[in-house]
């Protein structure tokens, strides 16, 4: 078995029996975006081929299978993958986790065979990370047993929904609950669109989005209510229900844990977002690389041009965005497997496990999407005047996953996110991002927490207490303990001050806003930390649990290249906390060095390891 097979068998992880049958069937289905088609073909198009690629997707009831499939499709076309998220992962997941038996009888087997297709109606125009103020209105009227879906303002307006321009015919919508007088928040609610020749239902007025800035064949859209009436058993009434006569009842009586309750089973949105960032920041690197061992360029000697990748400043553009995507794979890998089995289990995860994961979900999606962002950027510009052509791909890549920091929330407020469960300690008492209640369950101490969420803790630990002591020997650099050490040890620091400067603040809620609003960027570097050090932990398992001794090596140095160019994009903060003396901080840059040229020779079999079969890369330059 070569090299390169025995790095994409560790990398495609516990689920690798879908990634591999989904590579040979959606091959086969010439998935490539046209772009000589109008905005009404595109869609046509998408909607066919999601029938076609149905057979590639396992349906809601396998949580790890169904997101592996979405993120293969996400190789092959993005519009494709986010309109098959929008029908089985967002639309479905929301009617199984937040509905009962007779909602899963009624509607799963229609929306798995795409008999009933629907949308994820949550965000609006006024409100979209801040989910718990939307405007929407699901009034219950006990006369005729009806609940009566309402947008009461312009800002209330359901806005940039997949699928409500043309296609949903059943809208997933969120919307505060009231009855006999009392708002209980927001839930979800089933709500008819269209009959069955695509026109509005009374009351529903669809309109469109048309272009964007990317997903061309996605039908986003927008969806306006006017005292739309629905029966009262269209309420997804996991978490709360209202009977006959109008009584609200619910097994969470906290309302804000019942919101979090529901929001947090509709984790795997978010998961998927992240994940299927990295499938297309892998193809676009698949391609850059690629072209990079084919492209030549100026004379090293009369006759003889130099291939870009031999050059040390290409191999800086490429091969640590090639390792950093390595390192977000393995770590997606662990958060894949972690809701797998929290969302299988029969009994209901323990409070702290649910919002860790929740947390470590959100941290990935932006850590992960942001990285998309610059991979693809620097990769279109690695192929120079013909990454810019649309044929070689990259700037479709681009556009489509540019949203992709937006989709499943603003990527600063999902850092926040994460730093606010670090810094409370996953209390319950403490739920969204209110400032005040971060300020005032600030954890007296993190280092424990950090510690608690170490994600292979014996593994890790025993790397940490086995690394060298303080040397002149800068190669320690390379020792995997004394890396894990130092992210370890900047994340304690990180929180340790941001609890601090948070608990600064009394009782007063305008002075505990004032006190959260100046801390919030040490709040938001305290969230990306935490994930860089999660990433690392996990790159450190899945060496562990390769079976390859020659995969194992070479994966070890692309541990290493992703750990010391972190340190290197965050040298200013190590040596300004003595972490690193200046000696030592102008090794890292050295040791960086070493590892590309230690690697390059492995350009081909890192790409080759990320699975994108070569024919369905869809780029014209790679075609001699």
């Amino acid at each position: 078995m070569a090299l390169s097979d025995d790095v994409r068998i560790a990398l495609d992880g516990k689920w690798r029996h879908v990634r591999e049958q989904s590579r040979k069937d959606l091959a086969a289905l010439d998935l490539a975006f046209d772009h000589d088609l109008t905005l009404d073909q595109a869609r046509a198009r998408v909607r066919s081929s999601s029938c076609r690629s149905r057979r590639c997707q396992r349906g809601t009831g396998d949580p790890g299978m169904a997101v592996t499939g979405i993120e293969m499709l996400a190789q092959f076309d993005l519009s494709l993958m986010v309109k098959a998220g929008v029908q089985w992962g967002l639309f479905g997941g929301a009617i199984e986790n937040l509905g009962t038996d007779k909602h899963h009888q009624a509607y799963i087997p229609g929306l798995i065979n795409l008999d009933i297709l629907g949308c994820f109606a949550m965000t609006e125009t006024g409100h979209g990370s801040d989910v718990q103020s939307l405007e929407t209105t699901a009034t219950f009227d006990p006369a005729t047993e009806e609940f009566v879906i309402h947008s009461p303002t312009p800002s209330s307006r359901k806005d940039y929904i997949g699928g409500a321009a043309a296609h949903a015919q059943v809208g997933a919508v969120f919307a505060q609950l009231v009855t006999k007088g009392e708002n209980h928040g927001v839930h979800c609610f089933l709500v008819p669109l269209r009959d069955d020749k695509g026109n509005d239902l009374p009351g529903v007025t669809t309109s469109d989005d048309k272009h964007k800035g990317g997903l061309g064949a996605v039908d986003n859209g927008r969806l306006v209510f006017d005292q739309v009436r629905i029966p009262r058993e269209n309420l997804l009434n996991k978490y709360g229900h209202v009977d006959e006569g109008g009584t609200y009842s619910s097994p969470i009586d906290n309302a804000n844990a019942r919101f979090f309750t529901m929001l947090g089973t509709l984790v795997r949105g978010r998961v998927s977002v992240g994940g299927s960032a990295s499938a297309a920041t892998e193809v676009a690197l698949s391609i850059a690389g690629r072209y990079a061992l084919k492209r030549r360029q100026f004379s090293s000697e009369p006759g003889q041009e130099v291939l870009l990748m031999d050059y040390r400043m290409h191999q800086r553009r490429l091969l640590p965005l090639i390792a950093r995507s390595y390192a977000y794979r393995f770590a997606q890998n662990q958060l894949v497997a972690r809701m797998d089995r929290i969302q299988s289990s029969e009994e209901p995860p323990p409070p702290h496990q649910q919002r860790e994961l929740e947390s470590r979900a959100a941290g990935l999606k932006a850590a992960q999407t942001w990285h998309a962002t610059k991979a693809i950027q620097e990769a279109r510009e690695a192929c120079g005047g013909a990454g810019y052509l649309a044929e070689n791909r990259l700037t479709t890549l681009k556009g489509d996953t540019d949203v992709f920091t937006t989709f499943e929330g603003d990527n600063h407020v999902l850092f926040q996110l994460v730093a606010k469960e670090l810094l409370t300690a996953y209390a319950a008492e403490v739920g969204g991002l209110d400032p005040v209640g971060l300020v005032r369950f600030a954890a007296s101490t993190v280092a424990d927490v950090v510690k608690e969420r170490t994600a292979a803790s014996q593994l890790i630990q025993r790397l940490i207490d086995a690394r060298p002591g303080k040397s002149d020997d800068d190669h320690d650099l390379l020792d995997r303990g004394t890396q894990l050490s130092l992210f370890e040890d900047r994340e304690e620091h990180v929180l340790e001050t941001a609890a601090r400067r948070l608990r600064r603040a009394g009782s007063d809620k305008a002075e505990a806003f004032t006190v959260f609003n100046s801390a919030q960027d040490h709040v938001i570097r305290a969230g990306r930390v935490h994930i860089e050090r999660i990433v690392l932990e996990a790159f450190t398992a899945g060496i562990a649990r390769c079976e390859s001794p020659e995969a194992q090596e070479l994966l070890r140095d692309v541990c290493s290249l992703y750990a010391l160019t972190s340190i290197e994009e965050d040298l200013a903060w190590f040596m300004g906390h003595n972490r690193l003396a200046d000696t030592r901080a102008k090794t890292v840059t050295t040791l960086v060095n070493e590892l590309l040229e230690k690697l390059r020779p492995h350009t081909l079999t890192l790409i080759e390891g990320f699975g994108v079969p070569e024919e369905t890369l869809g780029a014209a330059m790679l075609v001699d």
